[in-house]
């Protein structure tokens, strides 16, 4: 089943890139982070958003890998990718941006992953799809594309065209 459409994301896209500008006008003290590997293909088009609306110069963005802080490392097999801050977060509001917000236990991870490289004044979350009653910690997001009330067994998938050949976000079964 078809949760969002190719046709129905870039403006969803371009709706999260317009509440982050209207909470941050200018993006003043506060910069993008995108988590490793899923969450940088939405981030990647957030900020290409955000730079139609401001100076490049004006979006710091980086990506962070938080494979070593997830809780769950030595029952699943996790690829390590890179993390790339060429920025201090230190007195900043970081906004965290993923692909899909279910227990909240990797959001959880990039916290402490975030504070190993300073201390933000405030952390936001942006997500394209929040499963609310899948939630296990008590994590909200700030801005979200879509909410979601699927049941557990049910799986999210988002699909994007640089890894899987097509945008959309499907629900699957288990």
């Amino acid at each position: 089943m078809i949760l969002i459409s190719e046709q129905q994301l870039p403006s969803i896209v371009k709706r999260l890139a317009h509440q982050i500008l209207e909470t941050y006008p200018g993006l003043n003290n506060a910069v993008i982070v995108g988590l490793q590997p899923r969450g940088v293909y939405l981030s990647d088009r957030i900020v290409a958003a955000l730079t139609q609306e401001l100076a490049p110069e004006q979006v710091l963005y980086g990506k962070l890998d938080i494979t070593f802080f997830r809780d769950d490392i030595r029952r699943e097999l996790h690829l390590a990718t890179q993390t790339h801050l060429p920025f201090s977060i230190e007195g900043k509001t970081v906004i965290l941006i993923d692909d899909v917000l279910f227990t909240g236990r990797t959001i959880r991870a990039a916290l402490d992953a975030l504070l190993s490289f300073g201390r933000p004044s405030k952390v936001a979350l942006c997500v394209l799809v929040d499963r609310k009653p899948s939630r296990e910690l008590p994590i909200q997001p700030d801005f979200s594309g879509k909410e979601m009330d699927t049941l557990t067994p049910q799986k999210v998938k988002v699909r994007w065209k640089e890894n899987d050949g097509v945008d959309d976000v499907i629900l699957l079964a288990e």
